[in-house]
């Protein structure tokens, strides 16, 4: 029994031994899933292992993403007053357009964008090249390139360039639709204030966000990463290098970053592109009504219930799509297709995703009892560029 215990004590001492040597001079045998694993996940545009909080650094993500985004500048012609014109708007129109009064001059201005296809297609804001009468595009390897507006989509604010002479260039990867979670990590990337392309660190705060005013169709991702002017058609990316979004707006009582931006989403951004590059222009389900929020002033007037939630028709458009249907005013849309709708958003933005020519099937609530309608979708008219 003692020589048993002898040998067990041996082996004992020989594998701490072995321990101590590999601790001591090959640490790096002993782990698993340390930070290399999380780089080389990074660097393969992945997640990182199961069980790791995140990357230790964000460069092999910087490196992947940057070469995709660029340097967008715009040349427009403006007339500038040489004497004080009045207050008013309509006086100023009116000398505004005497001969003499003004002359024509050049303004520049510039943004970001992301070249999404190696052929030369660049996603960029719509208010970065609006009205614009010469665009340049920089790469961030110091080419150079004219661009022209392939197509633009005012109701989303995005726009889509095509350069005039360069190929084979560093297209951005594209994240998954619908895969950000409150609480990534995402960069964003773009040239503020024009000193160059910069890359800035924060989080996802909020998705979905709408009701800010800014656009027709609102979905926006907030991060708290800075985001300042000359940043509007970035990138956003997450940690690993991937596009989740254009950075499109922020929040701001300065001009400067207070920590609230907002970026138009991949899955947004993308089908507007597709559109575009496709045939030069979106098109959107359409219904010809004037939708309004179910508020507790008209459920008053409409003898409503306290939980009735819905859409309260206002106004129908004559000969739409809506009225062929029958929808009348004072009707409450609560669902599309069999999904509900609980506000204005939510129905135009359900309506605008279906294509024209459709049929969809409209659950109402009319004189307080449930019907169904079947619409034929039509084509939400263009806004005026």
């Amino acid at each position: 029994m003692r020589r048993y215990w002898l040998i067990f004590a041996q082996a004992v001492t020989v594998c701490l031994a072995i321990l101590f040597v590999v601790t001591t001079l090959r640490p790096d045998l002993l782990r698993v899933n340390g930070p290399g694993a999380v780089q080389q996940a990074a660097a393969a545009g992945g997640r990182p292992p199961a069980g790791e909080v995140g990357a230790v650094s964000y460069a092999d993500g910087v490196a992947k993403a940057a070469p995709s985004v660029v340097n967008v500048f715009t040349t427009k012609h403006v007339n500038v007053p040489l004497i004080p014109l009045p207050d008013d708007p309509v006086l100023r129109q009116l000398f505004g357009q005497v001969p003499g009064v003004s002359r024509r001059e050049a303004s520049t201005s510039l943004g970001s964008g992301v070249i999404v296809n190696q052929d030369g297609y660049v996603l960029t804001n719509y208010h970065v090249v609006q009205a614009a009468d010469a665009i340049e595009v920089a790469l961030r390897d110091g080419r150079r390139d004219t661009a022209k507006v392939v197509g633009a989509d005012p109701d989303t604010d995005l726009a889509v360039l095509k350069l005039e002479k360069l190929r084979s260039l560093p297209a951005a990867t594209l994240a998954p639709d619908k895969g950000l979670r409150v609480g990534d990590v995402v960069l964003a990337i773009g040239n503020p204030f024009g000193v160059g392309q910069t890359t800035t660190q924060g989080i996802v705060s909020a998705l979905g966000r709408n009701g800010l005013g800014l656009n027709t169709y609102e979905n926006f991702i907030q991060t708290d990463a800075a985001i300042n002017p000359g940043n509007s058609g970035g990138a956003l990316v997450d940690a690993y290098g991937n596009l989740v979004g254009i950075n499109t707006a922020i929040y701001s009582e300065s001009g400067g970053s207070m920590g609230i931006g907002f970026a138009t989403p991949i899955e947004i951004a993308r089908k507007v592109m597709d559109d575009i590059v496709k045939t030069g222009s979106v098109k959107r389900g359409w219904l010809g009504v004037e939708p309004q929020d179910v508020t507790p002033e008209l459920a008053r007037a409409f003898e409503l219930s306290r939980d009735t939630t819905g859409v309260i028709i206002a106004g129908v458009m004559r000969d739409g799509p809506a009225a062929r249907a029958g929808l009348r005013v004072g009707d409450i849309v609560q669902s599309v297709n069999g999904k509900r709708v609980t506000d204005t958003t939510a129905l135009l933005s359900e309506i605008a995703q279906l294509p024209p020519g459709q049929r969809a099937t409209l659950g109402v609530l009319r004189a307080g009892k449930p019907a169904e309608l079947a619409v034929v979708v039509g084509t939400r008219p263009g806004k005026p560029r």
